[in-house]
């Protein structure tokens, strides 16, 4: 398994909470200017996935409640 594919594996296996928290220290480390142009670019790139994976759990969630909802007025026109 290559560096990529294991960074993906553990940016999809966080939480939201996780990815969102390490995507503020992310940006953070960004704004205060790394070390190297080297460093900078990992960091960012590992920023983009994070967002990503905040991004699907959104989404995820968006759709949830929308099911939830449209189950609700399922059962509210039936019950009427």
């Amino acid at each position: 398994m290559d560096t990529m594919t294991s960074a993906a594996d553990d940016i999809n296996a966080l939480s939201y909470e996780q990815a969102r928290d390490e995507l503020v220290r992310v940006v953070n480390a960004l704004e205060q200017g790394a070390s190297s142009l080297e460093e900078s670019l990992a960091l960012w790139e590992r920023g983009e996935a994070l967002a990503r994976r905040c991004e699907e759990w959104l989404i995820g969630a968006k759709a949830r409640l929308d099911a939830a909802r449209a189950g609700q007025v399922e059962s509210a026109a039936s019950a009427g």
